[in-house]
């Protein structure tokens, strides 16, 4: 029996947690000695949108599942439904050493790269420096700080899923069978798809190198069993995620990202295809030389929020505060943004300089078939990232390649090439001081020194030949222009400068270190110490002392006096907020976080709402506003307003910003007349032009239009409404036609009338409403979908045997390891 030595099998892995455990400190140091938390903006949104379902579930402890209080009503699959994966979440609780969210997926994504390091047989303590480097790329700490912890989450979680293929592939089929299973079922836990897309991209370029590996070597057999053993271990982890992926899947196709049912779509992010036009889906991508930022994060300036004009040691500063015409200087101060790349909004990526020189020097030195890999997966992550800079590819892709049409924001791809870089940079600097340098290493190594340091030399050298200036500043003073394009000049070189000095010092200490010049405690806490100062130091541009924020509750959700004059009224309306601007109006979640409101904040809202709201009511709104500006407002006039319920109308703070609309329809109406549509779009049309407190649209094509008589004595009115039920009363003096001021969503809402239940129809569109036969009746709506009644009860088992599976592995692959 082989007895564990301490310091070969335990102590490098606890310095190895210790070190992270550190840095983690180190770098969110107000999280854990000032007791601030990172102030996230999309976060911030999300509390807004959730509070509905958060405080039903501390009231009854159920899940609403369908959120009342953002665009009138909406699935809650994407917005916060607690599912029967719970241990799995407490998994990634203790795996992350019970860090605060959402620093943890940081701590997380450092124990899981350690582990790939580990299985692609890199010693530990070089491991230790490559899962730094990986956790503090800046694309993990920019998109902490935008609030996408479900992305960095899922992306930590990654290298945990190939670590535990790689196993499987390289003999420790136990060990590689529940880490595989564990590592797929928490990052199916995250709910990131596009995340999950790019991760199928690796595992599969993986496989097929392994494929002609296994193929040459005449072992086919051999890969087709390892792929088998794999099988279940997939199939176990999309059983623990089977509720959410049902629901989010289901969802998706009656959602902006699925097909539009009009014949001409109005919005930019529908299309009749199944899927985003391209317009919205290419609308962040890279410029073809903007992944530069990978070697020199401020070659395009760096993030469009860093305004030279806060800089008193700038050219622009001082340029402008030289300037006389004040007015002018204002209008200006809007145009110094250091960023000057092709895209609206962007945030630089960087790998790293070290981690640039290491990539090439695994280039250099690693295994053929772990460089054909890592390298065809970075490249195919910048090419990704070029978008519609690079339209042949991408749109090719766009079209044809499965549900790859689903997602946007096309720069996220660059996460396959930031988890390729440091696992080939390390693989080959682990050979590189394994085998050593012969002369022809030597000469590989000033190459590779040549090749790294040579792009930050020519970026130096040749930087007066960019423009620095982007297409909208053509325009501009030439005295303003010429101020700001030497800034983002100096931005460029400073940075290039920087870079080279790192690669120059990695360098010579690995040269140093081949040949035994420096004790291997030097060279490693060397390596570590300046990956984690280069890093840390250009995340801070991003991730900056000032978004940090005392813990004293959420700020941004303050009751004002208008809201608090609304929550007067205790009966069941929603709210409309006018903002500064078509924009603000509907896109925010702080009417959410007090009232139901016709708005809301989510990038996946209805279809069909989406075409309501571009077809009627940016119309009607601004039919509102001018008729307010005129004092000639007429509430009947406005049907869409009305048939949402939209009681309160709010365009202010103060108490008296509240406007009442009288003519709201109510929670549900009989109506006089139906009017027949043929498609959705004739549906739509009709909608935008009809009284709808007295007639209703309703497509033939898909519902069956009931006999009605008109009748003003008939009533109905509801007594109890909860997120995922609702309960009226009606009073029918002849067979009505009820609609009701609820979304239409067919994936689980149930109605019932007289405890009978009753097929729901669609009107004006987006509405749900019934037939109502003469008489006094109970109607009721129950949300009971599928997706999670039955697909939760799946979820909880298999995250119980995921858990089961894992533990079980590491038991056998310890007591095998024994018996050697």
């Amino acid at each position: 029996m082989r007895k564990i030595n301490f310091t070969a099998d335990v102590l490098p892995h606890a310095i190895a947690i210790a070190v992270f455990l550190v840095v983690t400190i180190f770098f969110f140091k107000p999280v854990f000695l000032e007791n601030k938390k990172i102030h996230q903006d999309d976060i911030q949104q999300w509390e807004g949108s959730s509070k509905a379902l958060r405080d039903f579930r501390d009231e009854t402890g159920e899940e609403g599942l369908w959120v009342p209080s953002m665009f009138s009503g909406m699935p809650a699959y994407l917005v916060n439904v607690q599912w029967g994966n719970q241990v799995v979440s407490y998994l990634k609780t203790v795996m992350a050493f019970w860090m605060p969210h959402p620093i943890g997926n940081i701590f997380l994504a450092f124990v899981s790269y350690y582990i790939l390091l580990l299985a692609f047989g890199v010693r530990p303590y070089l491991a230790i420096a490559g899962a730094i480097a990986f956790g503090l790329s800046s694309y993990m700490i920019i998109g902490l700080s935008a609030g996408h912890n479900g992305r960095i989450g899922a992306i930590a979680l990654m290298p945990l899923v190939m670590a535990g293929i790689h196993l499987v592939f390289t003999g420790k089929k136990f060990l590689g069978f529940g880490v595989t299973t564990a590592g797929f079922a928490l990052h199916l836990r995250e709910n990131h798809l596009q995340i999950t897309y790019y991760l199928a991209i690796i595992v599969m370029i993986y496989g097929l190198v392994q494929l002609i590996t296994y193929y040459k070597n005449k072992e086919l057999s051999q890969w087709a069993k390892n792929v088998g053993l794999l099988i279940p271990a997939v199939i176990i982890a999309i059983g623990s995620f089977i509720g959410p992926l049902w629901g989010v899947t289901e969802y998706s196709a009656y959602s902006t990202r699925g097909k539009s049912e009009l014949t001409t779509a109005n919005n930019p992010e529908a299309t009749n295809e199944s899927g985003m036009s391209k317009q919205y889906a290419f609308e962040f991508s890279y410029g073809i030389l903007e992944p530069m930022t990978l070697l020199i994060p401020q070659f395009y300036g760096g993030a469009t929020s860093n305004f030279l004009v806060q800089n008193e040691d700038s050219e622009t500063f001082k340029a402008l505060a030289n300037a006389r015409d004040k007015e002018l200087v204002n209008q200006l101060a809007n145009y110094t943004s250091a960023y000057w790349g092709p895209q609206r909004m962007s945030a630089p990526y960087y790998a790293g300089a070290i981690i640039v020189f290491l990539f090439a020097l695994g280039v250099a030195f690693a295994d053929k078939k772990v460089r054909w890999w890592l390298v065809s997966l970075t490249v195919l992550g910048i090419v990704l990232s070029w978008g519609k800079s690079f339209e042949a590819f991408n749109y090719f892709l766009f079209d044809y390649l499965p549900g790859y049409n689903k997602f946007r924001s096309v720069t996220f791809a660059l996460v396959i090439a930031l988890f390729a870089m440091p696992l080939l940079g390390f693989i080959g600097l682990e050979n590189v001081m394994t085998s050593g340098l012969n002369k022809a290493g030597k000469k590989k190594l000033l190459i590779v020194l040549g090749l790294t340091g040579g792009l930050c030399l020519l970026s130096l050298v040749f930087s007066g030949m960019l423009s620095f200036m982007r297409d909208i500043e053509s325009q501009l003073p030439s005295w303003f222009v010429g101020a700001l394009a030497e800034d983002r000049q100096n931005l460029l070189t400073s940075d290039a400068i920087r870079s080279l000095m790192f690669i120059i010092a990695a360098f010579v200490v690995i040269y140093f270190e081949v040949y035994k010049k420096l004790a291997p405690v030097f060279f490693y806490v060397f390596i570590i110490f300046m990956i984690t100062i280069d890093l840390s130091v250009v995340d801070k541009r991003y991730l900056s002392q000032e978004q940090f924020q005392r813990k004293r509750g959420s700020m941004a959700f303050v009751k004002t006096e208008a809201d608090e004059e609304i929550l007067k009224d205790k009966s069941y309306y929603r709210v409309f907020t006018l903002g500064n601007s078509l924009s603000d109006t509907w896109n925010e979640a702080q009417t959410s976080y007090f009232h139901n409101s016709i708005g809301g904040y989510h990038g996946a809202k209805l279809n069909r709402y989406q075409d309501l709201l571009d077809s009627c009511l940016y119309r009607e709104t601004a039919e509102f506003i001018q008729d307010a500006q005129s004092g000639n407002i007429n509430f009947p006039a406005y049907g869409i307003l009305n048939m949402l319920n939209t009681k309160y109308i709010k365009f202010g703070t103060a108490r008296n910003a509240v406007m009442q609309n009288t003519a709201a329809n109510g929670n549900a109406w009989f109506v006089d007349e139906v009017i027949t549509a043929k498609s959705a779009t004739e549906e739509l049309k009709h909608v935008c032009n009809i009284n709808t407190a007295t007639t209703a649209v309703v497509d033939v094509s898909r519902f069956t239009v009931p006999n009605i008589s008109a009748d003003s004595l008939s009533d109905i009115r509801i007594v109890e409404h909860k997120p995922n039920y609702l309960k009226y009363e009606a009073d029918a003096n002849s067979n009505g036609l009820v609609v009701f001021s609820e979304i239409y969503y067919e994936k689980g809402w149930r109605a019932f009338i007289d405890s009978k239940e009753t097929p729901i129809l669609r009107a004006n569109y987006v509405l749900r409403a019934l037939p109502v036969p003469q008489g006094k009746h109970i109607i009721e709506f129950k949300f009971e979908p599928k997706a999670y009644f039955t697909g939760n009860a799946i979820t909880t088992a298999s995250s119980w045997l995921m858990l089961l599976v894992l533990l079980g592995s590491i038991g056998l692959s310890l007591r095998k390891r024994s018996e050697v």
